[in-house]
Formats: structure tokens, sequence, C-alpha cells
């Protein structure tokens, strides 16, 4: 393993090494205003939301490491204590983009890149028209982590209303991944998208006790053919199949091929894995069970 010690890291480095583990992390697409009124917008990938009981968004506002100065975003917020945090799409990541370049204060990011400013219910900064979530907020804290360039400010952030676009909503209204379509922040230039094939709905109770790694049998646990994420399924369930269900699938075809080849554990394996990948996680229990009654 290559060992990074922050110490003797130089700060451009170290941040790159940080933002290429710690992702892909979500976009905030931060919209303030000045004490003259004058907007600004920029995107910051230091973000999550951090409570939903008051409802509270967290983003950093670094330093910038060549120079060790500060951005208007902070300056505007410390000034005005409000702000909208807009989601960012795929369809306006580029658009989000220009925004991210250091522009003279007196310059409106909106009109650089084209994005169009429409007003917040409750707070002063403006919402973006083209984001399909929008999130107005009051400045609970402001957190200043160091001095030194590369130093965040850590701006906590009460959510006070917000604006979902009906389009990204399902039939229960709650937001559907592939139609808000977000974009993710990593390291370097590399961004990803959250929607298609990169989702994966993944359902674990979290409310009954699962069997754990320490319930699989031996020839399970250390196949040569599940992978971790196999064992992790079969692990998450809340009991093993019975004797009596795992004995009532050796009448199946697919299962009396594998029990009489070669390698019949093997083969079990093989033959659970593809289930497990079509999150038949019973089917796949009985079948790779069977091997404890061979």
């Amino acid at each position: 393993m290559r060992i990074i010690d922050p110490a003797v890291t130089p700060t451009k480095d170290l941040h790159q090494y940080l933002l290429g583990v710690v992702s892909p992390r979500p976009i905030a697409f931060v919209s303030t205003v000045d004490e003259a009124g004058v907007p600004n917008l920029a995107p910051y990938s230091f973000f999550n939301c951090f409570s939903s009981n008051p409802p509270t968004l967290v983003f950093s506002s670094n330093r910038r490491v060549a120079n060790n100065t500060t951005k208007d975003t902070l300056h505007n917020i410390e000034v005005t204590r409000e702000v909208v945090i807009n989601a960012v799409s795929y369809s306006i990541v580029r658009q989000m983009t220009v925004t991210s370049i250091e522009y003279p204060e007196e310059i409106s990011e909106f009109e650089k890149a084209g994005l169009t400013p429409i007003p917040s219910d409750l707070v002063k900064p403006f919402r973006v028209k083209e984001s399909p979530a929008q999130l107005e907020c009051i400045v609970d804290q402001i957190i200043t982590l160091g001095n030194e360039g590369g130093a965040g400010h850590l701006i906590i952030c009460k959510v006070v209303r917000m604006h979902l676009n009906e389009d990204i909503l399902d039939e229960k209204d709650r937001i559907n991944p592939h139609k808000i379509d977000l974009m993710g922040r990593m390291g370097r230039a590399f961004y990803v998208r959250a929607s298609g094939e990169a989702v994966h709905k993944i359902f674990q109770p979290i409310n009954q006790l699962g069997i754990g790694f320490d319930a699989l049998p031996d020839h399970i646990r250390n196949s040569d053919i599940l992978t971790g994420n196999n064992l992790g399924i079969l692990a998450g369930m809340a009991q093993a199949p019975t004797k009596e269900e795992v004995l009532a699938i050796k009448s199946e075809k697919l299962v009396q091929k594998a029990l009489v080849a070669d390698d019949p554990i093997q083969a079990l394996h093989l033959l659970a894995q593809k289930e497990l990948s079509k999150e038949n996680r019973d089917q796949a229990a009985k079948i790779v069970w069977l091997g404890e009654y061979i």
C-alpha cells in the first residue's frame, strides 16, 4: 500500500488524493448575492445532507491553495446569511463548469453560463431555473477550519423551502434517480452520471438481524467462485434456508446437472451466482446450501 502522510505531502497533491478517494461527491450549485444584490453562482463538491430534522445541508468553500484567498460565495454568505443550493443534472453540467471560472465579482455567472435566474420565495439569492431541484436555505453557522491555503469554511445551512421539478417524480411522488439524472464529482477532471446502468438498487432490511458471514458454511465462505458481494447478499438474510427447502430443489434440471458435474460444489456455486445476479437471493441460498447435503 502507498502511504500518504498529510504532514509532508504538498497540499495540492493531498487535495487530489482526497478527492480521488472520497468520491463520487454530490455537487452543490450555490447561488448567492452580495450586499449590492449582484448574483453569484458557483459549484462546490465538498457537500452533503447531514440532518432531516432540522433539514440541514453542509458545504465547504475552501481557501484557494495558490494564493490563500477566499471566494465570493463565502463573502456573500457572511453578508446575507442566505443561499440557494441547486442540484446539477446531466443536462446542465457543462454550463455548471463555466461558473467555476473565476470571473470578477461584478460579473454574473448566470449570464456567462447561459442559465436563468428566477426569484426565490423566502431568500434573496436566485434559483437556477434549469436545475431540477432548488433548495432555499438560511445559513446557521460558518465554521472556519484553518487559515492556510486549502482550509475549508463549513457552511451549515437549514433548508426552508424546496422546489422540485414535477418531471423528476415517480407515481408515488418519490424522486426517480434516472429522471433527476444527477452528476457527481470525482478527482481531477472526472465526473460520474448517476443514472442508467450506473444506478444499483440494493435493498437490505435494517430492522431485522442478518445471519452474517460467520453463519455461512465453510464451503460458501471460502468459495473461489462467489465474490464478497455475493456473500454479502447471503449474509444479509434473516435466516438460512431449512434442510427441507434445500433438498426440495434437487429435482430441478439445472440443479441436477450441477450435482453430476466433476466438481458439484463449484457447479452449485456458479449456478447460485447466476441467481444472485438476478436478485433471486432465496433461490440462490437454497442452491448453494445444497453443498451441505452431498
